[in-house]
């Protein structure tokens, strides 16, 4: 199974480093050097990383045969893709790969059916279910512990407990104001 872990960049410096914007939560695992990696556009790799480093916050790799600005610039917007097997699990327990979350079912703690993962977003702040309910209709989750507090990969099912208004027209309006009248 291929994963998309790591967008790249612009050019860093004169000697062929270039930024990523990293999309694994196991970059040392992913992005180490002498991994090989597929690409999007296939026709720009595969690339081998030659090194790996951070600065000022964001990854900066080097590909074996990129050499200078030229080649760096020529990689940028080009999607890292890595080989994993599907039945591999992250390291971090309670963590789940895009692809074991595809397709479950989503579930209330009460056993009412909400409707099935769609997609994923993964946002700064927090990743977001897309769900798409029964009548076609899509539902945001956010993927957090007080929302979904159960995944059941062998049931192939989220469970959720959502707070008023989040699934349904029940939300509840709290405001610090008092009434003037």
């Amino acid at each position: 199974m291929q994963l998309v872990v790591a967008r790249i960049g612009r050019a860093h410096g004169i000697k062929g480093e270039v930024t990523v914007e990293v999309r694994t939560d196991e970059p040392e695992l992913r992005l180490g050097p002498g991994a090989v990696l597929l690409t999007d556009p296939a026709a720009t790799g595969p690339l081998t990383i030659e090194t790996g480093r951070v600065h000022s916050g964001r990854l900066l790799l080097r590909f074996e045969g990129v050499k200078d600005r030229t080649g760096a610039e020529a990689l940028r917007n080009t999607l890292l893709i890595a080989e994993v097997d599907p039945e591999e699990l992250p390291e971090e327990e309670g963590e789940y790969y895009d692809h074991q979350l595809m397709d479950l079912d989503v579930v209330t703690a009460d056993g009412v059916e909400v409707g099935r993962i769609t997609e994923i977003s993964h946002l700064p702040s927090q990743d977001l279910f897309i769900v798409e309910r029964p009548d076609g209709s899509e539902v945001l989750i956010p993927f957090v512990e007080e929302i979904v507090s159960e995944i059941d990969l062998e049931a192939q099912r989220a469970v959720i407990t959502p707070p008023p208004g989040l699934i349904d027209d029940q939300a509840e309006i709290a405001s610090t104001r008092e009434d003037d009248a």
